[in-house]
């Protein structure tokens, strides 16, 4: 008897748990050394964030409350990962009306996730346009700095878009940094080019419901655990993974928090 209660009180621990960490949004704070660096974006920072999921187990007043943590950070870029809505196209303008309160004095960039495409594509870019960020499927820009410069490019989703990497680097040197937005982290396996230093994406949550944050049964990805959570380094380029903001269904996340990623740009090696 005395197992049974103790399984049945741990049980609801560890549900309650999972019920709980969806709202225990932390800041990962990551610095990048890469010698592509230019002096004058030494100390850069850039906020990223994806998968907000604002729908009905995300609510307008979290969403406001995200953006006003990205905004106290104070970025020099932020930078926006895709699915930014959950189940309805009623979502997509509340919640860009909130993110077009997001403030970074060299820009806000996006690129679409799958579910922006589910929920209606042609609204998510007007509405991502009306709150003046700057969408970059298959696009790219060079953000100026102290006198220099990096590229930020953006490649369309890989579920339910096309890619084209050709804005990203056809005009960018190996001497340059150049970062690459990708809703979906599987993309990194088509990349064979050594121009892309770094790879932003999100897509996978983290697995959402980790084994302690070890291995999830399951992960949207066509590579297992590979692209789940964090750095991977392919080879060619450097892809960092975030867990991402909201949830999908079921609302539950268990050992993989969500998070704003806040990046510190440095020259090293």
């Amino acid at each position: 008897m005395f197992a049974i209660l103790a399984g049945v009180i741990m049980s609801a621990l560890l549900v309650g748990y999972a019920l709980v960490e969806p709202r225990r949004l932390g800041v990962t704070r990551l610095e990048i050394a890469d010698p592509d660096v230019p002096d004058g974006f030494q100390g850069c920072t850039i906020v990223f964030l994806a998968d907000i999921h604002h729908g009905p187990f995300f609510s307008i007043g979290r969403v406001r409350e995200v953006v006003d943590r990205v905004n106290a950070l104070r970025p020099d870029i932020i930078l926006l990962g895709g699915d930014y809505v959950h189940r309805d196209a009623k979502y997509i303008a509340p919640v860009f009306a909130e993110l077009a309160r997001l403030r970074a004095p060299l820009g806000v960039f996006a690129v679409a996730g799958n579910h922006d495409h589910w929920e209606g594509i042609g609204e998510t870019r007007a509405a991502m346009a009306r709150a003046g960020i700057v969408n970059l499927d298959n696009r790219a820009v060079w953000v100026t700095m102290g006198g220099d410069r990096i590229k930020i490019g953006g490649v369309g989703d890989l579920w339910e878009d096309t890619q084209d990497i050709g804005p990203t680097v056809d005009d960018a040197d190996e001497g340059d940094f150049v970062i690459l937005l990708s809703h979906n982290p599987d993309y990194a396996e088509r990349i064979t080019t050594r121009r892309i230093d770094l790879v932003l994406s999100g897509h996978t949550h983290g697995g959402q419901v980790t084994l302690f944050g070890l291995w999830a049964a399951f992960v949207p990805s066509a590579y297992g655990q590979k692209y789940r959570s964090g750095f991977v380094d392919t080879g060619y380029t450097l892809v960092f993974v975030t867990d991402g903001v909201g949830t999908i269904t079921p609302p539950v996340r268990f050992f993989a928090p969500p998070e704003i990623v806040a990046i510190t740009l440095r020259r090293g090696y």
